[in-house]
């Protein structure tokens, strides 16, 4: 299953490059995620999720396998197993971000997953809308963590100050764990 995620951050760029390439930076960001250790490209940790009535607790590792600095364009690898086996999650997201205007970048990641066990059983509708919630999260932190400091006291109770939104296509079978592949 392919996702595809677009936010907008309000950080100049290159701010926003090193912020989303520094795991125990953005770690927190990402709702249920632990970044247990980070260390040269890799990293561990674990995610929490709720699919449908399915809790999972996916213990993984992930890659940083290419970062293009000039393209602002950053390919991750990762894999996990959820603690309670059922099932196992692999993707590959891709991140790329676009000056928009200044002060503003334009992110999008597009993530090609494949899942097993119970969630499997879950279709693209499920996965997009778990996907659009944690992302919309994930890009409101991220813009507050990025905020000048008194715009960021400011805007610290409303977490919608950036729109995401994600686009699923491919089969059912690829579909729960899209959540995890975040960077």
């Amino acid at each position: 299953m392919q996702l595809e995620n677009k936010f907008t951050i309000d950080a100049p760029i290159e701010k926003a490059w090193v912020a989303l390439n520094t795991p125990d930076m953005i770690a927190p960001c990402f709702p249920g995620a632990t970044l247990t250790s980070y260390e040269g490209e890799s990293f561990e940790g674990t995610v929490k999720v709720k699919l449908g009535p399915i809790s999972l607790t996916y213990k993984g590792k992930g890659t940083y396998v290419d970062r293009d600095d000039a393209n602002h364009r950053v390919t991750i690898e990762a894999s996990g197993r959820d603690s309670r086996g059922n099932g196992t999650a692999s993707a590959t997201v891709t991140g790329t971000m676009v000056a928009d205007g200044a002060d503003r970048t334009a992110v999008t990641m597009v993530t090609d997953m494949t899942i097993t066990g119970r969630p499997a059983q879950f279709g693209r509708g499920v996965v997009s809308d778990v996907a659009d919630k944690i992302i919309g999260q994930f890009a409101g932190c991220v813009a507050r963590k990025l905020a000048p400091e008194e715009e960021a006291v400011a805007a610290a109770p409303a977490p919608a100050a950036t729109a995401a939104t994600t686009t699923a296509t491919g089969g059912t079978a690829a579909a729960a764990g899209s959540t995890n592949g975040a960077p």
